[in-house]
């Protein structure tokens, strides 16, 4: 009676750009905001593509996948965020003339109610 040897396979090595999209990703949230959610973006596609071609002999999709979600969610908050500025700083530079016109209120009612 013979034991049939296990057909052991080794687990996939993981994409080196799966690896630095991950990180990049991360590192967009603390360390270098915008730059490192672009280069988490790009190097995010560049996995999947290398994954995709690689016939399962590289793994590393999900970790892609994150620092892709991690690069598109701080671009997202970061052109929010300019947009919300670029309104502040549009209302905070309109909104003094908005009261040019009611400057002087208060002394047209004296002259006309005889205050």
């Amino acid at each position: 009676m013979t034991n049939p040897t296990p057909n052991y396979q080794p687990p996939a090595q993981s994409s080196t750009l799966s690896i630095v999209s991950l990180i990049a990703g991360i590192a967009g949230w603390s360390i270098v905001p915008f730059l490192g959610s672009v280069v988490a973006v790009i190097t995010g596609h560049m996995a999947k593509k290398e994954i995709r071609e690689s016939n399962g002999q590289i793994g590393g999709d999900g970790m892609a996948t994150i620092g892709m979600v991690l690069g598109y969610a701080m671009i997202g908050f970061s052109l929010l965020g300019i947009c919300i500025a670029i309104f502040a700083l549009m209302l905070g530079v309109s909104l003094p003339f908005c009261f040019i016109p009611f400057a002087n209120s208060g002394q047209f009612f004296a002259r006309v109610f005889g205050f």
